[in-house]
């Protein structure tokens, strides 16, 4: 089977969040399993710099300008790169400016990805020929399905949403300049309240659609979760065409035996004592007291509220009045949030510490070192850094929302709370403390955890399944 996945990110080539793990894994996960996958990418300077040898193999003239269209193999997998400096030579975020302002050219930037991605799975290269399935990630990638199907190519689409709040909205005028047929701006079709949406492309046109947890696809058909395309999702599920399959971790990236990120590797079976050693490695590291019995939570996050950011801030000081207790944060997003990060770690500088921006080894060290992960987010289509904490026996404390609901369960491999407030958080983070001081107790927990099995391999499976159908 051919598949051809389109999206904007790739772990390690680029990365700003959770899609790019997907894209860094699912891939290999399937070609692990006999598929003939490759991916479409825009190769980034970021992506550049990693791949300077990918071989040219065809320019493209296209209403977006001439695209060099690149090829290479990164462990492994084929990868299609869009080469075109005046769309995708930026450094840094590859969606917005150093100020958080959206690239005003994004619009023919993502299509352009679209267009190439769906003209590949077409049969642009012959030498690979047509795919069998066209998987597009995200809005980013939503109008490839739209190209397939005003194309009439006989192949199958799916579009995963990895997160609905983002839609890729842009002026309807833009429509005709992206090869597109103005019939295709209505109701039925990629308008959304007089704008040309880009995830409605992917969710009106592909034939199947999954979300990356069983309950963020409930959710999404619901007002409440549903961005005003709630009812388009639930056409789609009476349709059978909506499903749910759960993301999962590398273990060539997340594992606590082998990450060399770490200050000593360990295991869930003889050797989670090690864990404490990445426990003082964080503590040295933000000059916090080297202790063993403080509780160390740690938070690795974008700073939305989205993310919840703004309800541990609120909750955050109850907790902290425990000289027991110690926070580490990494994470960046709405200054407002940064800003009010920082003054807490100067309020508390014997108690927390924070990174303002990314780092992966970091990341790792944070959920290494940790005690208990934070992720109270007020919607989560999965999440991945729960799944991480328990790969790491640290314990993830996580709203039931989403893929944490489904991968947490409450007392056993994590703690859940269940309103989106500062109250029901602290709440589930006094069960915390109290299984805290029963040592045997916490890792009795920690073992739990570390035995979930959320390798991608069993996501592979699932997606070669749906492709099958």
């Amino acid at each position: 089977m051919k598949v051809l996945h389109i999206a904007s990110e790739c772990y390690p080539l680029i990365k700003t969040g959770g899609l790019a793990d997907v894209l860094g894994a699912l891939p290999w996960a399937q070609a692990q399993s006999g598929a003939d996958v490759r991916v479409v990418l825009p190769y980034y300077p970021a992506v550049a710099e990693l791949l300077p040898k990918a071989q040219p193999i065809d320019e493209l003239h296209t209403f977006a300008g001439t695209i060099i269209l690149r090829e290479a193999s990164y462990q492994g997998l084929s990868l299609y790169l869009l080469d075109a400096a005046h769309l995708f030579a930026r450094h840094g975020n590859p969606y917005h400016n150093a100020d958080y302002q959206d690239y005003p050219d994004n619009v023919y930037r993502f299509a352009a990805l679209a267009w190439v991605g769906a003209s590949l799975a077409a049969g642009l290269d012959q030498r690979w020929g047509r795919a069998d399935v066209l998987h597009a990630h995200d809005w980013q990638a939503g109008l490839a399905c739209a190209y397939i199907s005003h194309w009439r190519v006989r192949l199958k689409t799916v579009f995963t949403v990895h997160n609905l709040a983002y839609q890729g909205l842009f002026a309807a005028w833009h429509l005709t300049e992206l090869d597109l047929p103005s019939s295709m701006f209505a109701i039925e079709g990629l308008e959304f309240h007089g704008q040309l949406s880009m995830l409605k492309a992917g969710l009106y046109y592909a034939d199947e659609i999954t979300t990356v947890s069983q309950s963020y696809a409930q959710e999404i058909t619901d007002k409440m979760y549903g961005y005003g395309l709630h009812g388009l999702l639930q056409h789609r599920a009476a349709q059978g065409r909506l499903h749910g399959i759960l993301n999962g971790i590398d273990p060539k990236i997340w594992a606590p035996e082998t990450d060399p990120y770490i200050a000593q590797n360990y295991s869930r079976v003889k050797t989670l004592k090690h864990k404490t050693e990445s426990k003082y490695a964080l503590q040295q590291r933000f000059g916090l007291s080297e202790d063993a019995n403080k509780l160390l939570l740690v938070m690795v996050s974008r700073l939305t509220e989205q993310k919840g950011a703004d309800i541990l801030l609120e909750a955050l000081p109850r907790i902290l009045s425990d000289q027991d207790v110690q926070f580490v944060l990494l994470g960046s997003g709405e200054p407002s949030l940064s800003e009010a990060f920082a003054r807490l770690a100067a309020d508390y500088p014997q108690q927390v510490g924070v990174h303002i921006g990314y780092d992966e080894a970091l990341a790792h060290q944070l959920i290494a070192g940790g005690d208990v992960i934070v992720v109270p987010s007020r919607f989560e289509p999965c999440g991945l850094t729960q799944l991480y904490g328990m790969a790491y026996g640290t314990l993830p404390l996580v709203r039931h929302v989403g893929g944490l609901g489904d991968s947490v369960r409450d007392g056993q491999t994590g703690f859940v709370f269940h309103q989106a407030n500062a109250e029901d958080l602290f709440e589930a983070y006094q069960r915390v403390r109290t299984r805290w001081d029963k040592p045997r107790s916490w890792q009795y927990a920690q073992r739990q955890a570390m035995a979930e099995d959320f390798a991608w391999a069993n996501a592979a499976q699932r997606y070669l399944e749906l492709y099958a159908q």
